[in-house]
């Protein structure tokens, strides 16, 4: 199976999932009834053995705890990343109130990523029933994450043994934004994740580049932030972030999400630096 036929069978299973609706049972609101949560995925592809994967078990970096691709599955040979980058109708819902997300937001970050891992699994058995072998990490039973912070409150430990957005990163998806999202060339405003597996795909011709070359530093993200999470010197304080998002959950449990810093910003729904520079 080549890269081209791969990406169409990936573009017909997104485009025939009615799970990237929200459903009349699930719509916080009847305006969000059927409304679609996530454009087409933009995918890229690296060689299992880069070497970059190695740096991720670096302790600035992520930690020895990070699993290589090889780890999940011995005989890997091809990681793929996607990005599904949010809708206009989800993206622009969270804007009408900077303070607290809106429900459009909530019900794509919660219902949207049940969609997600649902498409990861298809993946993984649409793979297998073509003889290659899969996993995708993030909804395998291996996988963990894991918060701690020092009196300070700076994140010691914010951490998970697959993260989707530095994986996307080595893959050459994009790089990170102040608000440590990934800026990819469809914008910040998405939902990532991954499959590893044994099938040889055409990997993208990239060169890794420094981790915030996307960012233009324009700290629009920062003035967002209804809890002052963000900050010039710092980056995202994870602890605060978190305090949030812990409040929104137990106000709209199961649900919770802010996605603040990923609208009304240059870097929403493009790369600002690619603009920036034409």
């Amino acid at each position: 199976m080549d890269r081209q036929i791969f990406s169409e069978s990936c573009n017909r299973l997104f485009s025939s999932s009615k799970l990237n609706y929200i459903s009349k049972e699930k719509a916080l609101s009847d305006d969000l009834v059927s409304v679609k949560m996530f454009n087409e995925p933009i995918i890229a592809v690296t060689d299992a053995s880069n070497y970059e994967f190695e740096n991720l078990k670096r302790e600035d970096v992520i930690g020895e705890h990070f699993m290589l691709p090889t780890e999940w599955l011995p005989e890997a040979k091809s990681v793929i990343s996607f990005f599904f980058p949010f809708t206009e109708t989800i993206r622009n819902s969270n804007k009408e109130n900077m303070r607290y997300p809106s429900k459009g937001w909530l019900n794509g970050r919660i219902e949207g990523q049940q969609f997600i891992n649902d498409f990861s699994a298809c993946i993984v058995d649409f793979l297998d029933n073509n003889g290659f072998k899969s996993v995708s990490p993030s909804i395998d039973k291996k996988f963990f994450t894991n918060a701690d912070f020092d009196e300070n409150g700076i994140n010691k430990l914010y951490t998970s043994n697959w993260s989707e957005r530095h994986v996307a990163y080595v893959c050459g998806m994009g790089t990170f934004s102040l608000s440590k999202g990934l800026i990819t060339d469809k914008g910040v405003a998405g939902r990532l994740t991954s499959v590893i597996t044994d099938l040889h795909l055409l990997a993208d011709d990239i060169k890794i580049k420094p981790f915030e070359e996307n960012c233009i530093m324009c700290g629009k993200c920062i003035k967002n932030c209804p809890v002052n999470a963000i900050s010039f010197e710092h980056g995202k304080n994870h602890k605060i972030c978190s305090g949030f998002l812990n409040l929104v959950r137990s106000e709209n449990s199961p649900r919770y999400g802010c996605g603040k810093c990923q609208v009304d910003v240059p870097c929403e729904y493009r790369n600002p630096n690619y603009v920036h520079i034409k």
